[in-house]
């Protein structure tokens, strides 16, 4: 890198505020879009001054691939665009990797994003006099928590929960095995849960399944779409909710909040970032740490 990493912060910084008059709030925005690059490339081996545009394309490519909407996506590379501009005009590079790529364009469709504040509200509005409450306040807690796709949620079993480690052994596509991170506000509504459970007449096959309809079967994907719309409406969301967009909300509301990009991408099953890179191995401890301490509803629970 051209400069220490403090040293260029604090000059571009100043460049944003002398140079540029923008707000605090606008320069913090810029700033935090700023250290998902430098994160990314760190963990790449590459340098600021040497980065090429496929190494741009790459991390917008990496921003996709955890569910980012667009257009947060072309806010990142807005900002990142201005950082390029600010090392030309103070020499430290001649000509800006950045400048002529695109952003992503706006009109495709994905999947409704929940606030924060909508994802509290959500869990926090079930009545807990009505029967299997506890269980679909578990189903909810538990795909936000861990960003699990819906067949691997209805397909979680007891023995692959880790309470002491807090982890879960999660089987993702392929039959592919990864170890998940949960928090213990989780973990605690498992366990509440789990005593409704010991009241089911459990068939035969499912005893090892977490969660259990009034039969004692496992759930399907249609009642796990059907709990998550039926409590947006009884709370008063009135955006299209599915289970994929509680894994987008906890993927968005992570790199948001500082989480590392890779640990993010390991936490839901991906193998690579494109369609050509191999996934990276990281540490389980590491991923734990980044994961938990970065998650809005583990973050409330210390807090």
């Amino acid at each position: 890198m051209i400069l220490a990493e403090n040293d260029l912060i604090k000059g571009y910084r100043r460049y944003l505020r002398i140079e540029k008059g923008l707000s605090e709030n606008t320069i913090a925005s810029y700033q935090n879009d700023l250290y998902k690059l430098l994160l990314y490339i760190g963990i790449e081996n590459l340098t600021v001054d040497a980065l090429k545009q496929i190494d741009i394309h790459q991390f917008i490519c990496s921003l996709q691939d955890v569910g980012i909407h667009p257009r947060s996506q072309a806010r990142i590379l807005s900002g990142l665009k201005s950082f390029y501009r600010f090392l030309c005009v103070e020499g430290y590079i001649e000509e800006s990797p950045i400048e002529t790529i695109e952003g992503p364009k706006l009109g495709l469709h994905l999947p409704e994003i929940l606030s924060v504040e909508e994802v509290e509200r959500l869990i926090g509005s079930f009545d807990m006099s009505l029967p299997e409450s506890q269980r679909n306040k578990t189903i909810i807690e538990v795909l936000y928590d861990c960003g699990l796709r819906v067949s691997e949620l209805i397909n979680l079993k007891i023995s692959q929960i880790y309470e002491n480690e807090e982890f879960l052994m999660i089987e993702g596509k392929g039959g592919k095995q990864r170890l998940v991170p949960i928090s213990r506000i989780a973990l605690d509504e498992i366990n509440a849960y789990k005593e409704d459970r010991k009241l089911l007449n459990i068939k035969k096959g499912d005893e090892d399944i977490l969660f259990l309809n009034r039969r004692g079967g496992r759930l399907s994907r249609v009642m796990i779409f059907y709990i998550i719309r039926n409590q947006c409406e009884i709370c008063g969301i009135h955006k299209k909710v599915s289970p994929h967009t509680l894994r987008h909300s906890f993927a968005t509301h992570l790199l948001e909040g500082g989480a590392n990009l890779r640990a993010i991408q390991q936490m839901l099953g991906h193998e690579s970032i494109t369609t050509t890179e191999i996934y990276v191995h990281m540490d389980k401890e590491f991923i734990k740490s980044e994961i938990l301490n970065h998650h809005p509803r583990n973050m409330k629970y210390h807090f």
